[in-house]
């Protein structure tokens, strides 16, 4: 990481520590238990969770409060600020906050959704980019550090063109809308809902889903702090749970599903569920597979695909170090598992 990166990472987190005490919420007086959660505008069931109040019912004791972040990065800004609880980040960054130098004290609790059409590279019409080769010498936007920056340096890996022969731009997606429609990037690689924005003025040229075919898979995931599953492992149980039936609403009743995250990202029902068509959700039951998180006895394969994608960052010069197989499964949190997530 560069030496900037990291003067911003510790401004940002010694601005935000002093916002509160870094403790885990909810040491000091049963009155005062809260949870600090963090959550991002893409369609998935946290924001029907939040929408729904499916927390707040469970956990009528604690104070919960939901903070708009808008990229893995200042997520794991928050957490290094020790300002965040639990959160919704995409697994690249997560791969980063395991790794040197961030070496981010947090687990893994629930897998969100695992990235499909939801995600993917566009190049904007008129920009002569037809194929990931023709973005030699283009200016392309992502967010930084967060799992479409890891698809696209993957999607340029496969297709044989080095980062250095373009030029790739850090921008949040609701920037990168704003930069597309001014005519200053000739692709990007964004998430809902700004990719469908996009795509009307645009071509695909590589999804997310397509590169997990090929190798390189991304998800959305759930990641606790280690000092809040300690101090409030019920109350860690309890927001899985509701993550669970937000799966259960998603497959069982579309339209309560879209109508919920609807109203979160300030679009028609309709079209919150043509994105929601888009991801990739699974069955509660199969997140302690051995596929995903596992269990107590053994931890699951999430914990490699975390892995390998911390290799394949350190390979793209992007973090300074990869963590042990060992360290990454002991960042999976399988407390009360399998249990937990059946209804």
């Amino acid at each position: 990481m560069k030496i900037r990166g990291l003067v911003a990472i510790t401004a940002v987190a010694l601005s935000l520590a002093a916002c509160g005490d870094g403790a885990a919420s909810g040491n000091s007086s049963a009155e005062q238990k809260t949870i600090r959660i963090a959550y991002q505008a893409f369609p998935s069931g946290d924001l029907i969770v939040k929408n729904q109040g499916l927390l707040e019912k469970a956990l009528p004791d604690y104070k919960i409060t939901w903070t708009k972040f808008d990229s893995g990065a200042s997520i794991n800004t928050a957490f290094v600020a020790k300002s965040v609880d639990i959160a919704a980040i995409g697994s690249s960054p997560v791969a980063r906050g395991l790794s040197a130098p961030l070496n981010i004290p947090y687990q893994v609790a629930f897998v969100l959704d695992v990235a499909g059409d939801n995600e993917a590279l566009v190049a904007r019409n008129g920009s002569n980019v037809n194929t990931i080769a023709d973005l030699k010498g283009k200016k392309v936007g992502t967010p930084f550090a967060s799992t479409a920056h890891y698809s696209l340096l993957a999607a340029l890996d496969q297709a044989g063109v080095k980062e250095s022969e373009l030029t790739i731009v850090d921008l949040e997606p609701q920037d990168i809308q704003a930069a597309w429609t001014r005519g200053d990037l000739d692709a990007a690689y964004t998430w809902l809902p700004s990719l469908d924005e996009l795509k009307k003025t645009g071509k695909v040229l590589v999804t997310s889903r397509e590169l997990a075919t090929a190798g390189k898979p991304t998800l959305d995931l759930g990641v606790v702090s280690t000092a809040f599953a300690t101090a409030h492992p019920d109350a860690v149980d309890a927001w899985r749970k509701a993550e669970a039936k937000a799966l259960d609403i998603i497959a069982n009743d579309p339209t309560a599903a879209a109508t919920a995250v609807g109203k979160e990202l300030n679009i028609s029902t309709e079209d919150a569920k043509h994105q929601l068509s888009q991801g990739v959700f699974l069955k509660p039951a199969d997140i302690s597979s051995s596929t995903w998180l596992g269990t107590p006895e053994k931890v699951g394969d999430l914990a490699k695909n975390l892995l390998a994608a911390a290799e394949f960052l350190k390979g793209q010069k992007k973090i300074d170090a990869v963590p042990d197989l060992a360290t990454v499964e002991k960042a999976i949190y399988t407390k009360g598992l399998p249990g937990v997530l059946q209804s």
